[in-house]
This record gives structure tokens, C-alpha cells and sequence, in this order.
């Protein structure tokens, strides 16, 4: 059967394919429409495949390998900034090794488009030690992804599938194949594999170290790893992933007269690398990401530039690749026009017309004039466009759940008044432990939950959080009277105002709930929202 799909569908297509009882994420793009795939097939429905988002990126991968455990086919989901929430166990899963095949899908961000950094989640495989696979095409997202659960098995170990944004949201026709049956439940033989206490952790470690040659010798023998000779030996050239789609995309229509190595599974081939080597004057390394490849094969003290790429400058450093890069770098003649038509008007992200944090930050800024700038700590969600004029509310945006615990520290430093703004689903995500320790000193801190009951930022997904902020901030020992609830209304303006500015003179922690539902909800979704939150401090 033919469908049209995304490159996250196509995976995600293949996971159900491939006989998963349930994928487990936390939404983030460019990795989002995978899950929602899932969630939205009518066959993972009749298969009863296991398709809740879950609260943050550790909970769902500990929860994928709970399933593995248990026999069963399993895949997490996250971007790439996740898989540095979801680190611990990450690397910890890699030693126990699984039981049920289980796939880590990581979808990194070259050039930034929604994301904090574009770091390239290949590292993390390498750190690992476990195959990593990088599809080049829609169709190969899909054959990879069922191949990654058959590799899982028969090494015993996850394996990290990795994409890049223009794969994961551009279509293409994607022939699709049979469907393998789930896994039925099956405990693990070793009773001890998973209990990762020092006297079993070295010998699980041992292992690890034993088989790589023969995840090595895997991706010598990878389908998914092609030569291709060339006519022209001056320049060889490495393309992994989607850098080969970018290749080709200069030869349309002919051959390339240079001989290619096409890199889609880890550890990097060394035959087909020692071949290139032997055989042509240069060595050209095309990958999306960081120079991973050319870095494991340049020469250390840079003085032999037969390898070249990002790290010499033929390829920019920074940034994704695109054909354009490539042409460059191949010596072709291409013209970069950069220059921005004066017709075309800038059009920077903004907040939706009527959002509840639009309202909140006029509260904020208002109380800004009595008390100075830089002072109020951020989060990631829609709100952290008030870095971003006309609002300007916001002074640091690092990573989820840092802006309670940037403010406990600057308040440590004393710094006051101290104010964090997080959203609803971040608190849940990474918020409620920062809570706690200020909680625990009761530092004097007024933390802002921007409560719009939505994942908002990446397409209104349900929140963990939604109904349970009260009862969580309770539970976490925030003093009941210094526990508020707001809506943030322009009409309610002047009285919000004086309620924030009350609990930041308070010398404790405080927490302040902005309530009111994202503007682009459905009006059902709000009614049942309405009932939900029928809820009192008392």
C-alpha cells in the first residue's frame, strides 16, 4: 500500500508495523506528529498500542523500558533537547540492555527553527555505546524503524534512531509493508540484567564492551550503509542521512561521477571508509548536525586536510546543510541570494490575540516599574515569546524547569524580588522538583504558573498537569495561604496586579496560578475543562 506521508508518519507507521504495544513521549518538535500519528491510526487503536503522552522525557523512556522488560516491542519519542532529561536512564538501559525490542527515536533541530541549540543526538549514541540509525528518505524512515526493532532483539540492546526537521516534516510516497504481530508478554530469562547494583553492573558493562564489535560488524553488513563507485576519484565523498538526499539532489537526473559512501547505520563502516581513503585525493564528509563523522575520522593535529567538511570550513559550522552548502563545497557555480525582498515584511512569532499570558505579562510589567529590571525567570511554552517586544517581561529562557530554580538561586544571591514564570505542562514536566527545594529552604520566591491547560506551544496536547496544580503545589508543602489563583483578564487587571505584588513582598515561597485555557482550544475541550477545575484552596 502507497501513502503520503511525513517522515515522522512514515516512522511512526513502520513502529506500528514493526508489532509495538505502546510508544511513550513527551511532545516537542520536530518529534511531535509521531506519537499524534499513533494516537490518530485506527489500527494502533484495534491493537490497543499504548499511546498517552507522558509528563517529561525520563518518565516516558523508563516507561518504554518498563514495557521492553516485560517482552513487549516498545519506542520513546522526544527531540533532541529531551534526550538530555531523559540522560540517566538513557544511559543506564544501554548497560541493562532489554528484553522486548525497544527504540529510541530522537528528532534533532539543525538551525534552530523551535529549539534552544541544535546539538546532534549521535553523541549520545556514541557515549552509549549502541547502534544509532539516520534514515536519508520518507521511505527509509519507515523500513529503518521496523529494522531497528529486529536489530534491538538480536543485540539485546536499544537502539537510537535519529532525524533531522526537514525530514521529519517534509512528505513523500512510502510503499508500506506487512504488519508483524505483537510480542507476547515474556519476563526476562536473567533475573539479575536489570538489577544495576555494582556487582551486576560490571558484568552487564563487560558485556556491552565485548559486542561491539559485533554492532560494528552489523553496520559493515547494514543494507542501510551503501558504496557507490565514481569515475572521479579527486573527491570522495561521506553523506549521511539526509546530507545524501542533499547530494543527489545536485546530480538530477545524472549520475554522481564521484564515489559516495551513504552512512545510515553506527558505528561509522571502517571498510568502506578505509576504500575512500585508499583510493581518492579527498575526502568530503556531508552530514546534518555536528561534524560527528569527520571529527572520528579527520587527523587529530589538523595538518593532513585530505578530510574535509564543517570543521574546515567547506561546509559552514554552523546551521543545517542544504543542497546549496553541498554545491558549494563540490565547486559548482551556485548564486546565494540572501538579500530580502523589501516587499516581504518580517513577521516574528507572537501570542495569539486573546492568549491569558498576554494579559499576565501586563500585570508583570506593570509591577516592573516598582521593581526593577531583570528580575523575572522564564520558561519554555508559548510564554517565552515575552523575551520578545512589545512584552520584553522575560530575562532568561534556558531550559525547561529552570526558571524556579534560576530564581531560587538568584534569590539566594539576594536578588529580590525573584519571580519564575512557567507554564501548566513544564511545572509537571520539570518544574515541581525546583518548587520543592525552595519549599524545603522557604526561600523568598514567587513563582507565576501560567496555567492555559495545553501543551500549547506544540499543538495543545493534554496537560499532565490540568485539574491537579493545586493538589501538587499542596502536596509540596507551599503554604495554602500563599497559594493564589488569578485570571489573567484585562478586566481583572488592577486586582491581579496587587495580588502578585502582595506575594512578592511575602517572605516565603509563594505561587500564583494564572488560570485561564488556551485561546485555541475547542469549545468542547473548555466546557470539560470548566468542570475540571470546579475546584477551591479549601
Amino acid at each position: 500500500m502507497k501513502k503520503l506521508l511525513l517522515g515522522n508518519e512514515a516512522l511512526a507507521q513502520g513502529a506500528i508495523d514493526a508489532g509495538i504495544s505502546g510508544v511513550y513521549a513527551y511532545p516537542g518538535t520536530p518529534s511531535t506528529e509521531i506519537t499524534e500519528y499513533i494516537q490518530r491510526s485506527k489500527t494502533a487503536k484495534e491493537l490497543k498500542i499504548h499511546s498517552k503522552w507522558s509528563v517529561n522525557e525520563k518518565t516516558a523512556m523508563e516507561a518504554a523500558l518498563g514495557m521492553s522488560y516485560a517482552g513487549k516491542r516498545a519506542m520513546t519519542v522526544m527531540k533532541h533537547v529531551g534526550l538530555n532529561v531523559a540522560a540517566d536512564v538513557f544511559m543506564n538501559m544501554s548497560v541493562s540492555g532489554i528484553n522486548g525490542g525497544l527504540v529510541v527515536v530522537v528528532a534533532d533541530d539543525p538551525s534552530m527553527h523551535s529549539s534552544q541549540n541544535e546539538q546532534d543526538s549521535r553523541y549520545y549514541g556514541k557515549f552509549a555505546m549502541i547502534p544509532i540509525l539516520e534514515p536519508s528518505t520518507q521511505q527509509e524512515c519507515y523500513e529503518i524503524t521496523k529494522y531497528a526493532f529486529e536489530l534491538s532483539e538480536s543485540l539485546g540492546l536499544p537502539v537510537l534512531i535519529r532525524l533531522v526537521t526537514r525530514l521529519s516534516h517534509s512528505r513523500a510516497g512510502i510503499e508500506t509493508g506487512n504488519r508483524t504481530p505483537q510480542k507476547n508478554l515474556k519476563l526476562p530469562s536473567n533475573p539479575t540484567q536489570f538489577q544495576l547494583i555494582p556487582m551486576h553492573a560490571r558484568g552487564r558493562y563487560k558485556h556491552l564492551v565485548d559486542i561491539q564489535s559485533d554492532i560494528l560488524e552489523t553496520s559493515e553488513n547494514s543494507y542501510f550503509n551503501e558504496f557507490k563507485k565514481g569515475p572521479n576519484t579527486s573527491i570522495g565523498i561521506i553523506a549521511s542521512g539526509i546530507a545524501y538526499n542533499y547530494l543527489m539532489e545536485n546530480f538530477e537526473g545524472e549520475d554522481c561521477p564521484y564515489p559516495i559512501l551513504k552512512v545510515s547505520q553506527y558505528p561509522i563502516p571502517k571498510k568502506p571508509v578505509k576504500q575512500l581513503f585508499n583510493t581518492c585525493k579527498k575526502i568530503l564528509v556531508l552530514e546534518d548536525g555536528y561534524p560527528f563523522i569527520e571529527e572520528a575520522i579527520s587527523d587529530f593535529l589538523g595538518e593532513n586536510r585530505k578530510v574535509i567538511g564543517r570543521l574546515s570550513g567547506d561546509i559552514p559550522r554552523v546551521g543545517e546543510l542544504n543542497p546549496d552548502n553541498i554545491a558549494n563545497a563540490l565547486g559548482f557555480d551556485v548564486v546565494i541570494n540572501e538579500t530580502v525582498p523589501k516587499v516581504v515584511a518580517g513577521r516574528p512569532p507572537e501570542l495569539c490575540v486573546g492568549c491569558g499570558h498576554r494579559d499576565l505579562f501586563d500585570a508583570v510589567n506593570a509591577l516592573g516599574k516598582e521593581m526593577g529590571s531583570q528580575q523575572v525567570f522564564g520558561d519554555i511554552g508559548c510564554y517565552a515569546l515575552g523575551v520578545l517586544k512589545p512584552y520584553e517581561s522575560i530575562n532568561t529562557l534556558i531550559d525547561m524547569g529552570a526558571s524556579i530554580t534560576m530564581a531560587k538561586g538568584a534569590a539566594d544571591a539576594g536578588v529580590h524580588p525573584s519571580i519564575a514564570i512557567i507554564g501548566d505542562s513544564t511545572f509537571t514536566h520539570s518544574g515541581m522538583t525546583g518548587l520543592l527545594d525552595a519549599v524545603i529552604e522557604n526561600t523568598q520566591i514567587t513563582v507565576i504558573i501560567s496555567d492555559n491547560s495545553a501543551i500549547a506551544m506544540t499543538g495543545a496536547q493534554d496537560s499532565s498537569a490540568s485539574g491537579r496544580l493545586i493538589s501538587i503545589c499542596k502536596g509540596l508543602g507551599v503554604d495554602e495561604e500563599h497559594l493564589k489563583i488569578i485570571t489573567p483578564l484585562h478586566k481583572n487587571l488592577d486586582e491581579n496586579i496587587n495580588l502578585i505584588r502582595d506575594e512578592i513582598n511575602y517572605k516565603g515561597v509563594s505561587v500564583i496560578i494564572s488560570q485561564r485555557p488556551c485561546v485555541q482550544l475547542p469549545k468542547e475541550k473548555k466546557d470539560k475543562l470548566k468542570e475540571l477545575k470546579k475546584v477551591t484552596l479549601n
